[in-house]
């Protein structure tokens, strides 16, 4: 399940949740609305992992987590840390950032 976040409180969650993936996005954003299938499929896929959905505009905080400054850009964080981030808009590429930080 993939869920959006309401505040600009994504470092708490990155803290409270083994491993975390966040797509940030913005309402505007033509490849991000491509990619959020995509997202879906790897967090249906993922079930122990928390998959978030940030706005990119919306919450600052949030954004400089993973240093973005291109949309859509994936990220992942473990044990409450930044591992990796990739700006895509392909699959592959966000399976493999998936992959890196599961084990898969």
């Amino acid at each position: 399940m993939v869920k959006e976040i309401e505040s600009d409180n994504l470092s708490e969650i990155v803290a409270d949740n083994d491993t975390v993936v966040v797509q940030y996005m913005a309402g505007w954003c033509g490849n991000c609305r491509l990619m959020k299938p995509k997202f879906k499929k790897l967090a249906s896929e993922n079930e122990n992992v928390k998959f978030l959905m940030v706005d990119a505009e919306k919450f600052p905080e949030s954004r400089k987590m993973a240093n973005v400054n291109n949309l859509p850009t994936f990220a992942t964080f473990k044990s409450g840390t930044f591992v990796n981030q990739v700006q895509t808009n392909k699959f592959e590429p966000l399976k493999d950032l998936v992959n890196e930080v599961t084990g898969n």
